[in-house]
């Protein structure tokens, strides 16, 4: 499912989860999400770099300069605010292949994400982990550079990278740390997955740059 699919798909839910999330205690909602508490009546949530203001019990998103949320970030956080259980980071991180229903999409998704890593950083490994850096990820183990991100406080992201050889291409891939699921669904995830990798290639990168 596209982007543009998934957010069409649920935008007809908005008013519903909107009206079902108010009802919900606040301090409960950011105990399970990871949320801050913005005063009595409202959450502070980061989405990726965009810092957002969640009024209780209207439900209503902006920025902290009152700007309304878009509605493609908007469906996120909803999403989020409404589908976090608490379940807590995992430290393990697995495909696409691994998520709910991902088998049938993970060809898709690699061609749009990992593959498109790895034919833009091709045997550049160097500026791989300049560009990983620059975004705020942290180094962790795996490939010949492996870099997790944290896009939302419980939704953890990792891109891996492998340097090619005389028999084997590079080779990238995203991946998705194992209690991801359990905040956003499996549509969602993608696109936080192909936000990775556009704010990978378009992050400084050469030695130049820095």
């Amino acid at each position: 499912m596209s982007a543009k699919t998934w957010i069409d798909t649920l935008t007809p839910m908005l008013q519903e989860m909107r009206a079902e999330l108010g009802k919900q205690d606040i301090a409960t909602v950011a105990t399970l999400t990871g949320a801050d508490l913005h005063g009595p009546s409202s959450l502070h949530l980061r989405l990726w770099d965009d810092e957002w203001l969640i009024s209780f019990p209207d439900v209503a998103i902006c920025d902290l300069s009152g700007r309304p949320c878009p509605p493609d970030k908007e469906i996120i956080l909803l999403y989020y605010l409404s589908h976090g259980d608490g379940t807590l980071p995992a430290n393990r991180w697995v495909s696409f292949r691994d998520l709910p229903n991902g088998m049938f999409y993970w060809q898709a998704f690699q061609g749009y994400s990992g593959n498109r890593l790895a034919r833009f950083f091709v045997n550049t490994v160097g500026d791989f982990e300049r560009a990983a850096t620059r975004l705020g990820g942290r180094r962790i183990e795996g490939g010949d550079a492996m870099y997790a991100f944290w896009p939302l406080p419980r939704v953890g992201l990792a891109a891996q990278y492998w340097c090619g050889d005389d028999e084997f291409a590079p080779r990238a891939s995203i991946l998705f740390d194992a209690s991801a699921s359990h905040y956003l669904s499996t549509d969602g995830l993608a696109i936080l997955g192909s936000q990775l990798v556009s704010k990978l290639i378009k992050a400084p990168h050469s030695a130049y740059d820095m």
